[in-house]
């Protein structure tokens, strides 16, 4: 592959592909890349819809980041539970929602024994 098709990963989605703290990753820099490039475009589709349903039924950030992580996780997607998450987080900067709503939301996931993973 050379340079030029090359994106821009950010860190925070390589470390989901990390087999140990310092240690290799478990796929290629273009299976990454390709895993990367349908996260992110699934977290900027969600932006609309996640948009509507804020405002259309009055829900908190927190609420409506928790249902569309539910969604993600019921769907036919190939997506894993990292990229799950991951694709929320991405979507809560891309609305510019406090970080606060994706830790809420985390949270009440974790408080219900739901565990990512």
């Amino acid at each position: 592959m050379s340079d030029e098709r090359q994106i821009f990963i950010p860190e925070s989605f390589i470390e989901l592909f990390r087999v140990s703290r310092h240690g290799r990753l478990s796929a290629s820099r273009s299976q990454i890349e390709e895993r990367y490039e349908w996260c992110e475009d699934l977290a900027q589709m969600l932006v609309e819809p996640s948009k509507e349903t804020f405002w259309s039924q009055s829900l908190d950030e927190s609420t409506v980041l928790e249902r569309t992580l539910i969604g993600l996780r019921n769907s036919e997607s190939t997506l894993n539970d990292a990229e799950n998450l991951w694709v929320v987080r991405r979507l809560c900067e891309l609305l510019d929602w406090p970080p606060q709503a994706f830790a809420a939301q985390t949270g009440r996931m974790q408080d219900s024994g739901d565990r990512p993973g």
